[in-house]
């Protein structure tokens, strides 16, 4: 079977978004993401968006309870392994113990999106999107679920969300040039 050469890109994209910032720490009602966020929408380039994504991401990661961070350093150490389904299972605890921690939501997202449990993927996308409206990683995740479902426009959609949010992601950008030559392509 042929990969679709646009959701495999995604994946990547998907990968780096949520794993890169395994070594960093995140609770999303933390007062410095607003600042952080406009500096973001701001910044020229992706050079000088970088190091604010990162601030952001350790942001994302940071929780109160150490048990809970615990868990949420578990179930990466879990994904970057490959333990996929040992990671549904820590983050799927995490959540119960603290429905509240949205990249507990978003790391379980990634993983279900990878595991091809787009439904799934896309539920908890939703519970990260009520807690952190501005997760760039989830209206990016969010636009590649919909492309795996050939959801173009509701992948259009999620895509250009994220670029409001994160103006300066281009895998996204380059996602949504791919998508828009599709949609160019193809009638609806």
């Amino acid at each position: 079977m042929m990969k679709n050469p646009v959701r495999t890109l995604c994946s990547l994209i998907l990968l780096a978004n949520g794993l890169l910032a395994s070594d960093l720490m995140a609770d999303q009602n933390d007062p410095r993401l607003g600042d952080l966020f406009m500096k973001l929408h701001e910044a020229a380039n992706e050079v000088q968006s970088w190091p604010l994504e990162q601030q952001i991401w350790e942001i994302w990661l940071e929780h109160d309870n150490p048990s809970n961070y615990n868990l949420m350093m578990t179930g990466i150490a879990q994904m970057n392994s490959n333990n996929l389904r040992g990671a549904v299972a820590t983050f799927t605890r995490l959540i119960e113990l603290a429905p509240e921690y949205a990249e507990a939501w978003n790391k379980r997202a990634t993983l279900h999106y990878l595991l091809g449990n787009h439904e799934a993927s896309k539920a908890d996308i939703e519970e990260v999107l009520k807690l952190e409206p501005y997760h760039f990683g989830a209206l990016s995740g969010l636009g590649l679920v919909n492309l795996a479902q050939n959801n173009l426009l509701g992948a259009r959609t999620a895509f250009n969300s994220a670029l409001e949010v994160h103006p300066n992601m281009e895998g996204v950008r380059q996602n949504l040039r791919a998508l828009e030559q599709l949609l160019n392509n193809s009638v609806i």
